[in-house]
């Protein structure tokens, strides 16, 4: 399992990565260095009702913040994550919860305020998968899958020690495996997708449409039916059965073809702890039954909300040659 991590350190280790992590709710950016650490952290709400250049507005104000700092001269590199549909190919931004960016030229629009330091954009899966990888629980293994389950359910991967974003920068997003031949219809137009069964507002979903109703503090998020799950009401318990169903059955699918040796799983759903990895780990062993599948791994992500933004960071680092 162990190698040699493709983060090494490779020029001044003074040298910096500033990292920006866009999602349907906040903006989030950061200096990295080489051990990880951040610094000079701003965050902005992001405005996912308003037209595209409020939304950039909001980008900016955190590029201001991070430009504007006394380190910004040691920044070799911009890594940015962000919430996809992303095409890397063409420097540009689909984010479903952020409706004012359709094929929003975000790499485009940040160039212009990073002087000419090369722009590396990637899916927040991708980012997730970079920063586990790096300093997570991905550590040291050469190929792995890791896992955002939240209100959607990304992914990217690492193979043979380095991170594999494809050409777009959408690999392993496992959230759109179809698992369900003839199930619902996704949002992405396919049917039976991993995070129409397995994200958070589908759990929840799921529990309220068979009869689950919330406790006395009226939480019927996905966290409520956790609550429940762990107090041993049935209709939360197999709520939580599906959805780490769905997501075995795409975990196996991913580890059949390209051989990953672990899955970390992070994201709020992966907060429910046993009531999630309890039955997943139990349906893997009925999905994964090859001999190259049956051995898989699946452990919580390590760096929770500090992902996007180090992720973001690690993934330019490894293209650019920083570390």
């Amino acid at each position: 399992m162990e190698q040699e991590s493709p983060y090494r350190m490779r020029t001044d280790p003074g040298e910096l990565v500033a990292a920006l992590d866009i999602g349907g709710t906040k903006i989030a950016g950061a200096l990295v260095d080489a051990g990880g650490a951040r610094l000079r952290i701003a965050r902005r709400r992001t405005p996912a009702e308003g037209d595209a250049a409020v939304v950039m507005a909001a980008v900016a104000e955190v590029l201001d913040e991070l430009t504007g700092a006394p380190e910004w001269p040691r920044v070799r590199a911009v890594g940015i994550g962000s919430a996809g549909p992303v095409d890397a190919s063409l420097g540009t931004v689909s984010p479903v919860n952020v409706p004012g960016w359709r094929g929003f030229p975000l790499v485009e629009e940040v160039r212009r305020r990073v002087g000419d330091r090369p722009v590396v954009l990637v899916g927040d899966g991708v980012a997730m998968a970079a920063a586990e990888h790096w300093r997570g629980a991905a550590r040291g293994w050469a190929n792995a899958l890791c896992m955002v389950v939240s209100t959607g359910v990304g992914g990217g991967l690492v193979l043979g020690g380095r991170l594999h974003p494809g050409p777009t920068g959408n690999a392993g997003h496992i959230g759109h495996v179809s698992v369900d031949l003839d199930g619902d219809r996704c949002p992405c137009g396919g049917r039976g997708c991993v995070e129409r069964i397995a994200s958070g507002p589908n759990i929840a979903r799921r529990a309220l449409d068979s009869g689950w109703r919330p406790g006395p503090d009226g939480d019927a998020t996905a966290a409520g039916v956790a609550a429940s799950a762990r107090a041993g009401d049935p209709l939360a318990l197999a709520s939580y059965d599906r959805a780490a169903r769905a997501l075995a059955a795409g975990i196996a699918a991913t580890a059949a073809l390209v051989e990953i040796g672990v899955v970390v799983v992070g994201g709020g759903v992966a907060g429910a702890g046993e009531v999630l990895f309890g039955p997943l780990r139990g349906w893997l062993g009925e999905y994964a039954g090859l001999s190259f599948t049956a051995d898989v791994e699946v452990v919580p992500a390590m760096l929770a909300g500090d992902a996007g933004v180090v992720g973001a960071a690690a993934a330019a680092a490894e293209v650019v040659g920083v570390w």
